[in-house]
């Protein structure tokens, strides 16, 4: 047994050298302090990301989304922190540590070139802000409201409640159109009418019927203006601003009461005709051939 104690493991130290009560003592102080330091850690980053996202919920101006991007840098920040001085508590070498980390993170990046590429365009969204949660925005060709922003991709639900992904590089390498971005919106219509139409009767039709609307502002003052002589109509521009929450609904609405108003008036609407005509001449000429055939 003593052999056993006394067999060298590394620099003169031997197995009995370990397990002295002093060795033992300071192994185990040194474990209770790091299960103490990193338990600390975790709780004190929760605390900083818990009061982070608060300030969001507290002020309506702020976005929650940058909010919670902020929070969980802080809350890896601390925990890394934590864990540096837990290692050195250990007697790790932390620099060792650090270059070790550094290689390998090198190394997953050239891995992972498109997902990092979708990670810093996240961020670049998170910090500029382009849109927000339950903006109805056009991104890369694809409509629909913001349903969530993460640092890999934006979800968006269309028209039809069909949900949409959309990776991060996609959305800030191009043209984002955001239709809730302003809070009033100018609506626009094309009407046309036919060229016997009396043009300042059909102007007061469009702009009374419209301009009855509550939802139709009057300052900014409205626009309408014979925009196009068509090959079978003219064409009337009208430009009228609303809240941006009332344009769709305001649109539609005021097309069919437009036209509604407009045949009430006796002014015509033209749309494309087609006459077809039957070449009866061409039957009688088969129809004699036919005859001569059975002779």
């Amino acid at each position: 047994m003593q052999d056993v104690l006394n067999t060298e493991l590394w620099s003169g130290t031997s197995l009995g050298d370990l397990l002295t009560l002093e060795f033992l003592t300071a192994i185990l102080g040194g474990t209770i302090s790091a299960i103490f330091v990193l338990t600390a850690g975790f709780i004190i980053a929760g605390w900083f990301s818990r009061r982070i996202k608060g300030l969001a919920s507290r002020h309506s101006r702020l976005d929650q989304t940058l909010f919670d991007f902020l929070s969980n840098i802080v809350w890896y920040a601390v925990v890394a922190f934590s864990v540096l001085i837990v290692l050195n508590t250990l007697g790790v070498r932390t620099t060792s540590v650090v270059a070790v980390i550094g290689a390998a993170g090198l190394a997953v990046g050239l891995a992972l070139q498109g997902t990092l590429s979708n990670v810093a365009a996240g961020v670049m969204i998170v910090l500029f802000r382009p849109f927000k949660l339950g903006d109805f925005v056009v991104i890369n060709g694809q409509m629909g409201t913001v349903k969530s922003i993460s640092l890999n991709y934006i979800e968006l639900a269309d028209l039809q409640n069909l949900q949409i992904i959309v990776p991060n590089s996609q959305v800030w390498g191009n043209t984002i159109v955001s239709y809730s971005a302003n809070p009033t919106r100018r609506v626009q219509w094309v009407f046309g009418v036919s060229y016997g139409s009396n043009l300042a009767q059909a102007e007061k039709v469009i702009m009374d019927t419209i301009m009855s609307d509550p939802r139709a502002m009057k300052d900014p003052e409205p626009f309408i203006q014979v925009s196009n002589l068509g090959d079978y109509s003219v064409d009337f521009t009208v430009r009228v601003w609303c809240e941006n929450s009332d344009a769709w609904g305001f649109q539609t609405d005021c097309t069919r009461r437009v036209k509604e108003a407009l045949d009430e008036a006796g002014i015509e609407i033209p749309f494309p005709t087609r006459t077809l005509y039957a070449n009866k001449l061409a039957g009688e000429d088969e129809d004699r051939e036919t005859r001569h055939a059975a002779e």
